[in-house]
């Protein structure tokens, strides 16, 4: 797949560059892109949720009535479900979401991710480049000149830019990662993938090695 070369001023240069079609040529694998993107998310999770059951109530255990002969339905003390401020019935308890997936499946799911992508025309190449300060109006214009305003984006370089990477770090639509860090949610999630030329080279790596 060759696709153009453009400056940050949203200008195509006399350059193209090829992409690998076993990484963005691929066709997509939808169950491998859910489980990771299924995967992602549990991690993410801190499992601190926690409500108190009738065990684990401050309050009286003294019996508020007779077992039988009342009509109504039984109960022990105070802190019976039955009750307001009573403990919570088989309420939600910490627990660990994390599980595991095995490599080539992460792999595959990245590849499909980048293949839908590349598919829809939502890949723009950019060449190198840097701002001399880090503002974020420099990164705007950036946006503007691609006619990319209020789109979610991720802008992929091979490394950490501080200037860039400032300059993208306060607009809430803009993703700045390194493009050894891609992973399926944020590339899904994504309306426009802006990839830095040298990038590409190291995304071959990581999915060729």
């Amino acid at each position: 797949m060759e696709l153009a070369v453009y400056n940050k001023n949203g200008e195509k240069t006399a350059r193209t560059i090829s992409l690998d079609d076993s990484i963005f040529g691929i066709s997509p694998n939808d169950h491998a892109i859910y489980l990771d993107v299924k995967q992602i998310l549990a991690n993410k999770r801190q499992g601190t949720h926690k409500s108190k059951e009738k065990g684990e109530i401050t309050g009286s255990t003294r019996k508020l009535k007779k077992q039988k002969g009342t009509g109504t339905a039984r109960f022990g003390s105070i802190k019976s479900p039955l009750f307001r401020g009573g403990g919570r019935v088989f309420g939600p308890r910490p627990r660990d979401y994390h599980f595991k997936l095995n490599k080539k499946l992460k792999r595959l799911a990245r590849k499909s991710a980048l293949s839908y992508k590349a598919s829809e025309n939502k890949i723009t190449i950019l060449e190198d480049f840097t701002f001399e300060t880090p503002k974020t109006k420099n990164f705007v214009q950036l946006i503007k000149s691609f006619s990319l305003e209020g789109k979610k984006i991720i802008i992929l370089f091979p490394g950490t830019d501080l200037n860039v990477a400032m300059s993208a770090r306060n607009l809430q639509e803009v993703l700045y990662q390194n493009s050894s860090n891609i992973n399926t949610f944020d590339i899904m999630k994504a309306q426009q993938l802006l990839i830095v030329e040298s990038s590409i080279k190291d995304i071959n790596e990581m999915f060729n090695n």
